[in-house]
């Protein structure tokens, strides 16, 4: 089959790519000339683990390519996918589709014969009934059908999850187009990965209702947290028990500064505004959102008072900023929040991140960029964990204690322990929800 694939940001190259290496006819197309001009030298534009090798190997199989033409991109497609963005408009809350639909009328121009225009992008309910009506007025003699196929994937883990999903799931109103859907994923029917077909609003649904349950689940065991260091219980062994009851599970269940990235925060302002359009509130929703926000400032809080209830002439260094490991994403990444403050309070702040830099050096103006951890820690009054690489789980805490000024830590992810820490020689270990 060939696919087009519309964008190529996270979502709508990871999918072009694996669709790719499903053994499907694939070309990639976007609008931005220096986006097209990397991919074409086999640079990719994100970080995730193993997309280069990845794409690579399919552009050597004459599977893959690339280009920002349009036309040529459709022709003769039997698919044809939007992943562009859909980012939280400001000051309402909704998201802008406004890149979807501009996708949808010129895909109408370009069309010549039947195909199924997928939206692979995160849509509000009606959005796919609405690219359906956008594209029958700008063609009127075009036979074509809409699907809706939302992504569920992670961030670090994108290939793994599209080659294994816990499940797929696929928005249509015909038959034709189920049947070619079907051909689109046969690698993965073929291995028994469940398929869910249903109609287009319950896939728009689905989407946003997953999301809302996890941001849910994170924030529930960071409220969790905060009584368990007033009352003393600890929140790892908290929920280790809770995620030991097959009806709760263990995933999402361990407390941090707050959820960031690229789907949590927009999903969640997203389903709560539809919420209100359709004069049904999602007051939990909402309360999850408030709630995010709050956390985040009580990590300001809980290093302030590390640090003697004041930043000031303080030097601090910050391990990961990045909204989770093995990403560069810093879309609403706790630290967008944390960070600020530590350098509007007065403080020198010293950051390492692997991947992190690149973003972040325009979006944390006033730090220090460093590579490495122990140089970050050197004379420094306070180290604070954001983001849980693996190359921040096994330092040599003795080693960074001795060659700080002040040996305190503030461990937001929970990835040591106060005996660790103690053992070390370091003065000052605060943790979450312990």
């Amino acid at each position: 089959m060939k696919i087009a694939m519309i964008g190529t940001g996270y979502v709508g190259l990871v999918s072009g790519v694996c669709f790719s290496d499903f053994g499907h006819e694939v070309v990639c197309v976007d609008k931005n000339p220096t986006k097209i001009e990397m991919l074409e030298r086999g640079e990719v534009p994100i970080y995730e683990p193993g997309l280069d090798a990845l794409m690579e190997r399919n552009v050597a199989a004459g599977r893959l390519s690339f280009t920002g033409d349009l036309a040529k991109a459709v022709e003769g497609a039997d698919a044809v996918f939007i992943a562009v963005g859909t980012p939280t408009r400001r000051g309402d809350g909704h998201a802008d589709l406004t890149y979807v639909y501009a996708a949808a009328e010129e895909v109408a121009h370009c069309l010549k014969d039947y195909a199924v225009v997928v939206t692979k992008s995160t849509v509000p309910v009606g959005t796919n009934r609405e690219v359906a009506r956008i594209v029958s007025e700008a063609r009127p003699d075009l036979e074509f059908d809409v699907a809706s196929n939302p992504e569920f994937l992670r961030e670090g883990a994108a290939i793994d999850d599209f080659m294994r999903p816990d499940r797929v799931v696929v928005g249509v109103t015909s038959d034709r187009a189920k049947e070619l859907m079907g051909e689109v994923y046969r690698p993965l029917f073929l291995r028994d990965f469940p398929i869910v077909y249903t109609d287009l609003e319950s896939a728009e649904m689905i989407k946003y209702a997953a999301n809302a349950f996890l941001a849910t689940k994170i924030t529930f065991i960071n409220e969790i947290a905060a009584l368990c260091e007033r009352v003393g219980a600890d929140v790892k062994s908290v929920s280790k028990g809770m995620g030991l009851d097959n009806r709760i599970g263990n995933k999402f269940l361990h407390a941090g500064p707050g959820y960031g990235g690229s789907c949590f925060p927009k999903d969640t302002s997203a389903l709560a505004r539809i919420g209100q359009d359709y004069s049904v509130p999602q007051e939990l929703t909402e309360t999850v959102i408030r709630v995010n926000e709050s956390i985040k400032r009580r990590m300001i809080d809980k290093v302030k008072e590390m640090c003697g209830d004041s930043f000031n002439g303080k030097t601090v260094a910050v391990l990961g900023v990045t909204f989770k490991p093995n990403t560069d994403d810093m879309r609403d990444s706790p630290s967008l929040t944390i960070v600020p403050a530590m350098v509007g309070g007065g403080a020198k702040v010293r950051v390492v991140d692997p991947q992190g830099r690149r973003e972040g050096e325009g979006l944390l103006p006033g730090v220090e960029w460093l590579e490495d951890a122990y140089e970050a820690a050197s004379g420094a009054d306070a180290l604070v964990i954001l983001t849980e690489w693996n190359e921040f789980r096994a330092l040599d805490l003795g080693r960074v204690a001795a060659s700080m000024a002040a040996p305190r830590m503030a461990d937001l992810r929970n990835i040591y322990t106060a005996q660790d820490a103690e053992a070390a020689g370091f003065e000052t270990y605060v943790a979450i929800g312990r």
